[in-house]
């Protein structure tokens, strides 16, 4: 029979799941996936369908070093029960985002109770990048989450108070450790190293642990961690393992031009990306002393988190919106924590808070409004001649997007709900905190809803159509001048076709024709440099050409 804990419990992880998949999964594949991580990820996933080879991860039917495979294997069994499409891709996440969090109402409870478990819930779910990753096909949720599971047991594991869970959260924290390694790579342990480092010069090196304990961690986190290398080198395949580092390497250390960044941009990614958790977390620094062991050493482990992914990745030469995602968990911790001490009278939220509350969510409603305004009105904007309009976007801007022309009212809805939230905070009424995450919460799921599948209507559609065209046909596709995973995906490319490399196609006598896509911007270059290709049609900013095949001789 059910206590009332336990019959409480069971309503708030049932609510969690009812609700975080209402939000989720409608519309999720609505869009086509996003060159080129999603559509990267998601052709790996369907060509390890294809060959029946899901140990070598492989992308356009060759070896692909970057990534190791359970986020594939993830993908891969969604394809087999959904089909091969967008919804399938995506799903994964959406199942993480539930996953989520149901692990951080449990910790939360576990460290401070069942109020501050919600508020954590409430805090991590409203905040806007959260949601967005997890209505995607990266990988990066599930890494996270991985991370974040190993260090919160490993956190577990320091409770002197818990010594008989000692161990069990011990191995099971090196086995989520080992499952991050997995997902993405060694840079799971690197970041948790970095924390423990960070940790025992803190504690002027003085933990408590066991010889045997470490030889233990070290061994579970191995054969999982490690068992898709082990495996690699021990069929002969030793050639991935070393590009694999050799990748990881060049990841923390090149410099992207085209993902470049100002020092701080991560700083200010998290800021708006996690907004209003970023903000209220400020009021986290702060004597006030902690309960438990197990709360001061958690808090502690949470600043650190933060500080250590900041550091890592701002340092990084290449700066994706992605890179800072792991900061998340930490930063709303921090937040409900503060909001926990708000409501128990111990923490006043300031009103400079308040002030920077209301001037981010202007920024976003400021967003919300003009973008579509502009867009829509797109010959105002190209007359000004502004520098950062190329021909491609110029093109792009000029598609048949439909806007309805009340877009704009989601951003007046933020930036009226923070005023009235901010309002009831400055009054010391609780509602405000609850409607300011609220009202964020609606906005960014309304926005994600009106805006993705028309930003993705100037990016690609248009090119992912001309691919869709041509699935089944006995031709070859590529594109020219830029990077893309979508031809693979959304033309149905096959295992074992003839040798389909740019340089082939452009020299050699062809057995069946080629069809390329190039940007506008790169048209007369690439005319002048293959004079064969025959322009088929020129539309929003992409230009579709062919090679045709060498006639057959009667």
């Amino acid at each position: 029979m059910l206590t009332d804990t336990s019959f409480r419990r069971f309503l708030v992880y049932g609510g969690i799941i009812v609700i975080t998949a209402l939000l989720l999964l409608p519309f999720l594949g609505t869009v086509n996936l996003f060159d080129s991580d999603e559509t990267n990820y998601a052709e790996t996933a369907r060509e390890m369908i294809l060959t029946g080879d899901y140990l070598t991860v492989q992308v356009d039917f060759e070896p692909f070093p970057e990534k190791p495979p359970l986020f594939f294997w993830l993908q891969s069994l969604s394809m087999k029960i959904f089909g091969v499409n967008e919804f399938a891709a995506r799903f994964p996440n959406a199942i993480c985002g539930i996953v989520s969090l149901m692990m951080l109402y449990y910790f939360g409870r576990k460290i401070y109770g069942h109020r501050f478990g919600l508020l954590w819930i409430l805090s991590y779910g409203a905040a806007i990048l959260p949601f967005f990753f997890f209505k995607s096909g990266i990988i990066d949720p599930w890494f996270n989450l991985f991370i974040f599971i190993g260090i919160a047991l490993f956190i577990f594991y320091l409770d002197p108070e818990k010594q008989r869970r000692r161990l069990p959260n011990l191995l099971l924290s090196a086995l989520f450790f080992g499952l991050a390694v997995l997902t993405k790579g060694p840079v799971a342990m690197l970041i948790f190293i970095l924390c423990f480092l960070t940790f025992l010069v803190l504690k002027r090196f003085r933990i408590s642990s066991s010889v045997s304990h470490v030889l233990l961690f070290i061994l579970v986190l191995v054969l999982v961690g490690g068992s898709w290398f082990l495996f690699q080198a021990a069929n002969g395949n030793s050639g991935i393992i070393r590009e694999f580092i050799s990748y990881q390497v060049k990841l923390l250390s090149s410099h992207s031009s085209v993902h470049d960044g100002f020092f701080g941009y991560h700083l200010v990614v998290l800021l708006v990306g996690v907004f209003p958790a970023s903000v209220i977390a400020m009021k986290s620094i702060t004597k006030k002393a902690e309960d438990t062991e197990l709360q001061r050493i958690f808090k502690q482990w949470m600043y650190i988190l933060l500080l250590v992914v900041l550091t890592v990745f701002s340092i990084v030469n290449t700066k994706l919106l992605h890179y800072s995602s792991m900061a998340y968990f930490p930063l709303t911790f921090l937040a409900a924590w503060v909001w926990d001490k708000w409501l128990d009278r111990k923490i006043e939220i300031g009103r400079w808070q308040v002030v920077l509350i209301f001037l981010i969510a202007l920024f976003l409603s400021g967003m919300a409004i003009v973008f579509p305004l502009l867009t829509d009105h797109y010959h105002w904007l190209l007359s000004k001649n502004f520098s950062f309009i190329g021909p491609f976007a110029a093109e792009a801007l000029q598609r048949n997007v439909h806007w309805s022309g009340y877009e704009w009212l989601i951003g007046l809805f933020l930036i009226l709900g923070v005023i009235v939230a901010s309002v009831q905070i400055l009054r010391r009424d609780w509602s405000g905190m609850l409607i300011l995450h609220l009202v964020v919460l609606l906005f960014v799921y309304t926005s994600i809803s009106l805006f993705t599948e028309r930003v993705e209507g100037y990016n690609q559609r248009v090119a992912i159509k001309f691919y869709k065209s041509l699935r089944g046909q006995d031709v070859y596709v590529n594109t020219l001048g830029f990077k893309s995973y979508s031809h693979l995906f959304y033309f149905d490319k096959q295992p074992g076709e003839e040798d389909d490399s740019l340089e082939r196609l452009m020299t050699d006598q062809l057995d069946r024709d080629a069809y390329f896509v190039m940007k506008v911007n790169k048209k007369a270059m690439f005319l002048e440099r293959y004079p064969e290709l025959e322009v088929l049609n020129e539309k929003d900013g992409c230009v579709f050409t062919v090679r045709r095949a060498a006639p057959i001789d009667p």
